[in-house]
């Protein structure tokens, strides 16, 4: 069974993995290359946009793709819903590798909200010392906050625009719960924004936060596609096996 994996994710790099070493796929990593470190998965890899649903459906067709997993970031919306137009293009069968979001637990203080525009009118009132965790990306939805300070973690430099009072943070997961608590205190954080990407390698922080007593403000996930959805990459194998004929 020929498979086109859409990664980035660590649940990707570890479903590549599992099919290199299956006898009964053959699977293609296909990453975005939007960071200047790229962690390549096991098995081939193909770097780089497609061009769109129709160019994605060109590039399956040409290839002989029997099944499309889209294992992308749960934040990745534009290319979930290319994943989703490509395979009504193509008859493919779609299936979607998520990781379980984070759950508030006892302690928390967190303030959900439906995007990173309410997470900017969520800040009011919660104090002026703001640690993003949200991705480069969406730094500059925080442009116009001339009376906040903000402590932007990320991979890879962000571009403008951006908040006035910003210090940048480059660096990657994952992080200790221990590492995560000198980094709030020495800022004297006084609120934790961050997006539901769920996974371990980033949960530090939230526990972090619950124990100094800072309140977080999370951005939920956008909906899925319609379609299958699985939790794990072995999960993913397993249905790619009851589905292989």
């Amino acid at each position: 069974m020929s498979v086109l994996v859409l990664g980035g994710t660590g649940e990707a790099r570890e479903l590549a993995g599992l099919l290199a070493a299956h006898p009964r796929f053959e699977a293609v990593s296909s990453l975005a290359g939007r960071v200047s470190e790229v962690r390549v998965p096991d098995g081939e890899v193909r770097i780089g946009g497609f061009g769109g649903p129709a160019g994605l459906a060109r590039w399956m067709r040409e290839r002989g793709t029997d099944v499309l997993v889209d294992a992308t970031h749960p934040f990745a919306q534009r290319m979930s819903t290319s994943a989703a137009e490509a395979a009504r293009m193509t008859g493919v069968p779609l299936l979607m590798l998520r990781r379980p979001g984070w759950r508030a637990g006892p302690g928390d203080d967190w303030r959900r909200v439906p995007s990173m525009p309410a997470a900017v009118e969520a800040l009011r009132g919660l104090g002026p010392r703001v640690f993003l965790t949200t991705g480069r990306q969406d730094a500059s939805a925080f442009a116009e906050l001339d009376d906040h300070r903000f402590l932007l973690r990320c991979v890879d430099p962000p571009e403008p625009p951006l908040p006035r009072h910003l210090r940048v943070l480059l660096d990657r997961g994952p992080f200790t719960v221990d590492g995560e608590l000198e980094l709030l205190r020495g800022h004297d954080i006084d609120v934790l924004v961050t997006k539901d990407s769920g996974g371990e390698m980033t949960a530090a922080k939230l526990r972090a936060a619950r124990h100094l007593g800072i309140p977080v403000v999370v951005v939920s996930r956008p909906e899925p596609p319609e379609g299958p959805v699985v939790r794990t990459p072995r999960a993913a194998v397993a249905w790619l096996e009851n589905h292989s004929g």
